[in-house]
């Protein structure tokens, strides 16, 4: 299982949710690690200090590899003249995804900066995105752009999901916040949501539009995205640079004022601080080959991802709790990762009738 897999296998499959999972374990760690005082031995940093200086570091991660092995050379299905250059394709809609890329990864941290608790954050995030993928897969199938249909067990695995998601919310939600009518909640989450949406509709349509028997190029639609990111990235941390006196009528907003100073006034520590991001860029490698996995539908692959981090979230939790002396996960914690259980049965189910549906139309 962990040794030589072919593309859309089921052996691949686990590979990639493994190495996900320990990077993503080794994320949460680290975000405690700097963010929340370790038992007073290590200065808490800003949040968002942190966020500058991990987005910096995990940005390079990802970038640097593509750049060096090449992996930007995309081997197109059709090339189109623009101008006076003649490009795949498939660059135009990529690109896109790239910009959505840029827009999601701050606001996946801004989520945790709001004065809700982390547990609530992330299960928006989560249940968010895995109602996503079943609607974009409703989309494509009235599209004709996806074939294949969503077996009754992945849409048990959502009613799961969603359920367990809803457990957290209810056990979690005792702050006072208003996020409904918090302008500043509103648009990260909302920016969050669109972003993502575009994003895995997109990657679907790769996906699903490559001609049979052609090998899903992943590696080149994984450097175009975060080339188009990193530039994307760049210009946002710009104008957010010298926004404050935009958004003055808005009153004070921390976010802002936190990333304006961990530019200007360099932390101590920065540089450790965006070598943490390395974990945090993994992330993105194995997070991407998920959502793009050969022959699966956005329902399932939407799910795997999201159910594997909340899996790891629940570990570093508990490794948190008895490495960092961190509080220990609740009794609601426990019975969504009950729910969450059940989802992967059902999903277990559904990959292996996948598994053989895809042997014999020989598609791996």
């Amino acid at each position: 299982m962990f040794g030589k897999t072919s593309e859309g296998s089921t052996g691949r499959l686990v590979q990639l949710c493994v190495g996900y999972f320990l990077f993503y374990v080794a994320t949460g760690l680290i975000v405690k690690f700097f963010t929340g005082s370790v038992n007073g031995a290590v200065p808490r940093m800003d949040d968002m200090a942190f966020l500058a200086y991990n987005t910096f570091g995990a940005n390079l991660t990802c970038l640097v590899p593509v750049l060096v092995l090449g992996w930007w050379r995309m081997e197109s299905i059709r090339i189109i003249q623009l101008g006076a250059w003649k490009i795949p394709s498939e660059l135009l809609y990529i690109i896109p995804s790239g910009i959505c890329t840029a827009v999601v990864i701050p606001t996946t941290t801004l989520m945790y900066t709001l004065p809700i608790s982390v547990m609530v954050a992330m299960v928006i995030m989560r249940a968010s995105v895995i109602v996503i993928g079943r609607v974009v897969d409703g989309v494509q199938i009235a599209q004709g752009i996806l074939t294949k249909r969503v077996y009754w067990e992945e849409n048990a695995a959502v009613a799961f999901a969603v359920m367990a998601a809803s457990i957290e919310l209810m056990g979690s939600n005792g702050s006072s916040f208003d996020f409904l009518h918090n302008r500043a909640a509103m648009i990260i989450l909302t920016s969050y949501i669109v972003a993502y949406a575009i994003r895995i509709y997109i990657m679907n349509y790769y996906k699903n539009t490559r001609p049979k028997g052609e090998p899903l190029n992943n590696r080149a639609f994984f450097a175009t995205e975060q080339i188009a990111a990193s530039l994307t990235m760049v210009a946002i941390a710009t104008f957010v640079f010298f926004s404050p006196r935009l958004f003055a009528s808005w009153g004070e907003l921390h976010q802002i004022t936190g990333f304006v100073s961990a530019i200007r006034s360099p932390l101590p520590t920065w540089i450790w601080a965006s070598l943490s991001g390395v974990a945090f860029g993994i992330v993105a490698f194995f997070s991407v080959f998920i959502f793009m996995f050969k022959g699966r539908t956005a329902t399932f692959t939407g799910l795997v991802n999201r159910l594997t981090s909340l899996v790891a979230g629940t570990t570093a939790t508990l490794l948190g709790w008895a490495i960092f002396g961190s509080k220990f996960p609740s009794l609601q914690n426990w019975v969504s990762l009950g729910f969450v259980l059940v989802a992967v049965a059902f999903l277990t189910r559904a990959e292996r009738k996948r598994a053989l549906e895809l042997k014999a139309a020989k598609e791996i």
